[in-house]
């Protein structure tokens, strides 16, 4: 984004506010953080914000009464409530006394992210063009790369890490990727190694030689099938990424409009596409950022 979008969080939730704040600012926000109504008075007087994301549920000065007064002393600066299970009654009342939007506990950080930008977007005011490639995409720091030349059991150990590194607390969540990019010495991107590569590898070779013309109807039988997952599995120990990855995602530069992607997604039957700046890979947008996007339009309608 060219400007950073100047965000204040609060909650009284220190290990969240923490969290939330790594993440943000990895994305590209200038984010501050608050633990209190009554602190988040003081940093506004101090300091204009864009994008406030306030929580509802906080001892001392709730949500609903700091909504109220960051509003006398800013009545252009974005809210977003964060409410928990039960609360969205009360975060949809937050509306009508100047809320921008509001989010369910635990919150996707994708969506969360796309908020901050609605939230931004509608401060300016007028019509704001569509969205790019570039605005939805999720930066390639934030994406689990891999050396062409690694191990596969070393591919599986980051696959896995992702989904276990993935922050999740009560009130946030960030998903794994499902997916390795794999890059080589020089920093190219030549492939990518998904979960259904890691299956298709599994698999013994014979399912997948061409059968004898004479022999179309022969079939396997899975009752000596007993015990080979387990045997092809460890076969992969000694192979490396080169040998079972997939080809690399399609690449399309950062000015791409959406409908050009979702109609790559379609037909070439992608899930995910890198994203390019003069030609280098700078991100990846993947089947989940064209549903949000879908999803902002059409529920704003």
């Amino acid at each position: 984004m060219a400007k950073k979008i100047k965000v204040l969080m609060v909650d009284d939730e220190e290990q969240f506010r923490a969290t939330t704040s790594k993440i943000l600012t990895r994305r590209g926000y200038e984010t501050t953080v608050a633990g209190s109504g009554e602190e988040a008075i003081d940093v506004l007087k101090k300091s204009p914000q864009d994008v406030v994301i306030l929580d509802i549920k906080m001892p001392g000065m709730d949500g609903h009464e700091a909504l109220s007064r960051i509003k006398k002393i800013d009545p252009n600066v974005r809210v977003i409530m964060l409410t928990g299970h039960g609360g969205a009654e009360s975060a949809k009342a937050s509306l009508k006394h100047g809320a921008f939007d509001y989010l369910n506990k635990p919150c996707d950080i994708e969506l969360l992210s796309l908020k901050i930008n609605d939230a931004y977007e509608a401060a300016q005011g007028g019509t704001r063009e569509e969205k790019k490639a570039g605005d939805i995409m999720l930066p390639i720091e934030d994406y689990t790369t891999i050396d062409l030349d690694s191990t596969v059991k070393e591919g599986i150990e980051r696959l896995k890490k992702s989904f276990e590194s993935a922050v999740s607390t009560s009130r946030i969540m960030e998903t794994g990727h499902r997916s390795i990019l794999v890059f080589d010495h020089n920093k190219e991107l030549v492939g990518i190694l998904s979960i259904l590569d890691l299956i298709e590898a599994v698999r013994p070779a014979y399912l997948s030689a061409p059968k004898p013309s004479m022999a179309d109807s022969i079939q396997y039988s899975t009752m000596f099938w007993t015990g080979l997952f387990t045997t092809q599995a460890k076969g992969l120990l000694n192979k490396r990424i080169r040998d079972v990855m997939s080809e690399a995602p399609l690449k399309v530069d950062e000015d791409t409009n959406l409908m050009e992607i979702a109609n790559l997604v379609f037909t070439e039957n992608s899930r995910r596409m890198a994203v390019t700046r003069k030609g280098k890979v700078v991100g990846v947008v993947r089947e989940q950022e064209i549903f949000f996007e879908m999803a902002r339009i059409i529920l704003e309608t």
